[in-house]
């Protein structure tokens, strides 16, 4: 019996190898090479995979790279090139850099700051939680700031339940302004998630085209300030919260905060060097690189003491490090053996019957296959999967390789929907107030206003720009 537990409990991934080997012994279609059929028989294994997640993702990253050597895909010194790229750096140093923020506890003064500026009215408290979770995110990564948000509205939840114990409906408002505001800012610059590093690096290898930093948050920031007032109003209009006005939670919080002290020489030196790289990652990243950038910011925690390795070794998610790192290796085996362009070539002609093939039915297009897919997997998968097909489905279609990238980048924040498809909702979720059902009536809210924003720019505030790749 324990035996056939087991065996169910991977039948995902049986079913994952019998899968990859069928597909082993059927000849490639029309227009596709041997190698290119062993290639995307590696695709849709690894996709199976991350959505069912029978076995670790890391281990999935471990198997692609195995894979692609057994396969022939190519040699092993070029495997192992292709899994350690800037964007590999900028992701390993950026998630360093979050654990010695974190390592900080800077939450207590945080939910000062914003009650300081927001009043105690829950409104506008949602609206500025939403707002600072988008801002930090932008620069340091949702799963950071939900880590380091989480505690502050818990915090709050908890002074307010002192006076009103029963208020899941205010913690629904406050725990998803969090979650969401982290969210929709991950793609609001080069730093704010691993699958905008991974669309840079898919443009400059496969396109030549090189996106700086500022170019970045031209196309893509708008979209996080246009979003940031509409989370908080789905959410107040989406639950019921019992309390609205917070006036006696603030002053609780305004006591813990007095007897806490002044800000520490360690907290100054923290927001200076993040400060720093952040002006690196301005200023330097065409030279150097955005990972280089973030690996001598990690460096600079580390010299100064205010992170010790073993922090780093023990917060930093490797894991996630050897996901991308595998990602971006299987991304450039689908375009060499051209599997990218004859699935771009596929979709297309699904899309032309439906008017979809070109221009902005294209790019809606892309966003809602987007839209499906990272709300079965984690978003950076979902640009490694489909970034290279996306691009290749617009520079065959004769639409912007840039703007494909940037609505394929962006869509794959939309994982409103389910509690596993963002580090920030998983986060969200463990505070142990919210329900899946909760993600389904507010998530499909936020879906809708997203695509419907999204849409908006690609046709009224990007042809600003002028003629783009």
């Amino acid at each position: 019996m324990h035996f056939l537990h087991r065996l169910a409990a991977r039948r995902w991934l049986w079913f994952s190898i019998l899968v990859g080997v069928a597909l082993l012994l059927v000849p490639p279609p029309p227009g596709l090479t041997p190698a290119g059929m062993r290639a995307l028989d590696i695709l849709i294994v690894a996709v199976i995979l991350f959505i069912t997640e029978p076995i670790p993702l890391p281990a999935v990253a471990l198997l692609i790279a195995v894979l692609q050597a057994f396969f022939a895909l190519a040699s092993p010194d070029e495997i192992a090139r292709s899994f350690m790229s800037d964007s590999v750096f900028f992701i390993m140093g950026s998630l360093m850099i979050s654990v010695a923020i974190v390592k900080q506890r800077l939450d207590r003064r945080i939910a000062f700051a914003i009650f300081r500026l927001s009043g105690p009215r829950l409104g506008r408290l949602a609206f500025g939680i939403t707002a600072v979770s988008a801002l930090l995110a932008s620069f340091i990564g949702e799963h950071t700031v939900a880590a380091m948000m989480l505690p502050v509205v818990l915090a709050i939840v908890g002074l307010v339940q002192r006076d009103h114990p029963q208020v899941r409906g205010l913690a629904a408002v406050l725990i998803f302004s969090v979650a969401y505001g982290a969210q929709i800012a991950g793609v609001g610059t080069p730093s704010g998630g691993a699958r905008n590093a991974i669309m840079l690096d898919y443009w400059r290898s496969l396109f030549g085209i090189h996106v700086g930093y500022l170019d970045w948050m031209k196309y893509a920031y708008p979209m996080v300030l246009l979003q940031i007032p509409v989370v908080p109003w789905l959410l107040l209009h989406t639950f019921r919260p019992e309390v609205h006005d917070l006036r006696r939670a603030l002053a609780r919080l305004r006591g813990q905060v007095r007897r806490s002290g002044p800000m520490s020489l360690a907290e100054w030196q923290t927001i200076g060097i993040f400060l720093l790289v952040l002006l690196g990652w301005i200023t330097l990243s065409g030279r150097y690189g955005l990972g280089i950038v973030a690996l001598l910011g990690a460096s600079l925690y580390l010299v100064t003491g205010l992170v010790k390795w073993e922090d780093l070794n023990s917060g930093v998610n490797w894991g996630v490090i050897w996901l991308y790192a595998a990602a971006i290796s299987l991304g450039l085996r689908l375009q060499q053996t051209g599997v990218a362009s004859w699935l771009a070539q596929t979709f297309l002609g699904v899309l032309t019957p439906l008017g979809l093939a070109h221009g902005v039915g294209l790019l809606l297009a892309i966003v809602l296959l987007m839209l499906i897919l990272t709300n079965m997997m984690s978003t950076g998968a979902a640009v490694a999967v489909l970034g290279p097909i996306t691009l290749h489905m617009a520079k065959l279609a004769g639409t912007s390789i840039l703007d494909a990238g940037f609505v394929t980048a962006i869509a794959s924040g939309f994982g409103y929907l389910v509690i596993a498809s963002t580090p920030a909702g998983m986060i969200a979720y463990s505070s142990g107030l919210l329900r899946p059902s909760d993600y389904l009536r507010a998530g499909a809210r936020l879906a809708l206003a997203s695509v419907i924003i999204l849409m908006a720019l690609v046709t009224l505030y990007w042809p600003l720009f002028g003629p783009t790749h």
